[in-house]
């Protein structure tokens, strides 16, 4: 049986076609593949980020493969900018799908930091988050339909030495999400975090390169050193995440809500 007639009969049809979609950090790394694979399966895209120039050049990408897509270039840690992100967003239509992406804040001990530097990743990583799910979860309950996706980290399960602002604001968004997943749900809406665990990505090489420096190792050693602790022996692909992201995004992930999913190749030692 090919492709086609496995979508006609609903074994693998996502329900995500034509759906108006917003992926925030969607210029490079697990977002950029995220909104690639959400075209694929049929939604309409916005893309947002801070370079103009990667999104313009996603957006082509997308459109080549014969998917529709949009960019915004904007930083949605400036609530001027955010705000006009929506306002572009929503004269599109309604959002009912929302990934929402961001780069993680600078590496370092948790006693090397000062209470700046956690206001500063949280005006990053939580409030935007929030502004977002304000703005358009009213559109969603008029739907009945949304799905909200936060990308956080493996961290928020088992936090990772140096990265003290991310473990923290991580998971401060993790927290967010479940409670928010119980005020939605009669709405048909649902909401969950994805962890990825250590993925080839740019922001990956940032940590790998602030380790090395840190044991005056090499950065062929640090990768070496962290991927030889991973059960599958290796890191994961952004497209590895973006498939898992995909699928919790989908109408298939109805009943799915309230969940802090790791995607990590077995990298947590923890049983929760």
């Amino acid at each position: 049986m090919v492709l086609a007639d496995f979508r006609k009969i609903g074994l693998m049809d996502l329900g995500i076609a034509g759906r108006l979609t917003l992926v925030t950090g969607a210029s490079q790394g697990i977002g950029r593949a995220i909104a690639t694979t959400l075209a694929k399966e049929g939604a309409k895209v916005v893309v947002a980020a801070r370079s103009a120039e990667k999104l313009q050049e996603l957006v082509r990408e997308i459109e080549r493969n014969g998917g529709e897509a949009y960019a915004i270039a904007a930083d949605i840690a400036k609530p001027d900018e955010l705000e006009r992100l929506v306002a572009e967003a929503q004269s599109l239509g309604t959002v009912e799908l929302l990934l929402g992406n961001t780069g993680g804040p600078k590496p370092g001990a948790a006693q090397h930091q000062k209470a700046r530097d956690f206001q500063a990743a949280a005006e990053q990583l939580l409030y935007p988050m929030v502004s977002l799910v304000n703005a358009l979860v009213p559109g969603m309950q008029s739907r009945h339909f949304g799905r909200i996706l936060f990308i956080t980290s493996l961290a928020v399960k088992e936090p990772i030495e140096n990265l003290a602002l991310s473990n923290t604001l991580r998971a401060a968004l993790t927290g967010y999400a479940k409670t928010l997943a119980r005020e939605v749900a009669a709405a048909g809406i649902t909401v969950n975090t994805l962890g990825p665990g250590y993925t080839l990505t740019e922001r990956v090489e940032e940590v790998f390169a602030f380790r090395a420096q840190n044991q005056g190792i090499s950065l062929e050693a640090a990768y070496a050193q962290q991927t030889a602790q991973i059960p599958a022996g290796r890191m994961a692909s952004p497209q590895e995440i973006a498939d898992v992201a995909v699928f919790l995004l989908s109408a298939r992930a109805s009943y799915l809500t309230g969940q802090a999913l790791m995607v990590e190749g077995g990298a947590i030692r923890g049983l929760l």
